[in-house]
């Protein structure tokens, strides 16, 4: 057996075992639970005057990037996520 297929068995059976462990102990995700909020944070501050669209509208950095990852936005993100109406999902409560 390779050493990638190894890899991604045991990847896998490390995975199903997280899986039951949180369906026993009816733990939520972490991922699920900040994206949750980060929706329902976008939702009730996408049409506020105060720090809302400062927030959404941020551009991380001006002149040279460093070197790595390029810095993403929370926009980024929610669009990526939601496409180009991301104000109409954002508004939707019920994600």
């Amino acid at each position: 057996m390779g050493l990638i297929r190894r890899l991604r068995v045991t990847h896998w059976a490390m995975e199903s075992y997280a899986r039951s462990i949180r369906r026993r102990t009816e733990a939520t995700n972490i991922a699920q639970r900040v994206a949750k909020l980060k929706w329902q944070w976008v939702g009730h501050k996408v049409w506020s005057s105060c720090w809302g669209p400062k927030v959404l509208e941020w551009q991380p950095r001006t002149g040279k990037r460093s070197v790595g990852r390029p810095p993403t936005r929370w926009i980024d993100d929610i669009k990526r996520v939601a496409g180009s109406r991301w104000i109409q999902a954002a508004q939707n409560r019920g994600i």
